[in-house]
């Protein structure tokens, strides 16, 4: 249990559809947040061909848990997954149900995750942190070293505090040999704060995104 209860997200909804208030940003695509998930974070990290036994994916912006959920419905059947996040806002239970409601594909998952009040827990699938609070205080304290990154904090133009270059390169620091990141951003000031610790590339991106950047870690 964290000693400090950190604030909670707080939304406007356009349907069933969250958007930011503190951000003036949405939570994901509204052309399809799960195909975005997968195409961005999924595709971009070179998964789940490259899944196996222990495999830690770690996260900077939680939001609704879709990309967990996403990435775990991807695992089945392949030994226990690692997944941490990191997350300066949590969303309400109430309203994760809201948002993830609109995918009954991942209602089993959804379900797990809900039950557990939207924070850490373990199955025999998965182990899921969500650590709390700003990211550039807990991700230098953290202990552990992820194969694969999703960047999923809001727009750099209206979050810039998860995309500073101190903060990435705390990315690279927690990363392991040969690890991976991918992003919906193709920044010119986020890729060269990366390019400090990865090989980075700009690819084609989602929807109405045309371009996203993947990385792979360099050295080690």
């Amino acid at each position: 249990m964290d000693p400090i209860t950190p604030p909670e997200a707080s939304l406007q909804w356009q349907d069933d559809f969250p958007v930011s208030i503190r951000f003036d940003d949405p939570y994901f695509s509204d052309a399809s947040g799960l195909d975005e998930a997968r195409h961005v974070f999924l595709r971009g990290n070179g998964l789940p061909r490259r899944y196996g036994e222990g495999f830690h994916i770690a996260e900077l912006g939680f939001g609704t848990g879709l990309n967990l959920l996403a990435a775990w419905q991807a695992w089945q059947g392949k030994g226990r997954l690692r997944f941490t996040s990191f997350e300066a806002y949590p969303m309400a239970p109430a309203d994760m149900a809201r948002a993830l409601g609109v995918w009954p594909e991942l209602a089993p998952l959804a379900q797990k995750l809900l039950a557990n009040g939207g924070r850490s827990f373990c199955t025999d699938t998965l182990e899921f942190t969500l650590i709390t609070g700003d990211a550039r205080q807990t991700l230098p304290a953290w202990q552990g070293r992820a194969d694969a990154w999703f960047l999923d904090g809001f727009s750099p133009a209206k979050n810039p505090e998860l995309w500073g270059s101190e903060l990435l390169a705390q990315v690279g620091a927690h990363t392991a040999p040969h690890g991976t990141l991918a992003t919906y951003t193709a920044a010119g000031h986020v890729r060269r704060a990366l390019q400090g610790g990865f090989d980075v590339q700009r690819v084609s991106g989602f929807g109405r995104k045309r371009h996203m950047s993947i990385g792979v870690r360099q050295g080690d």
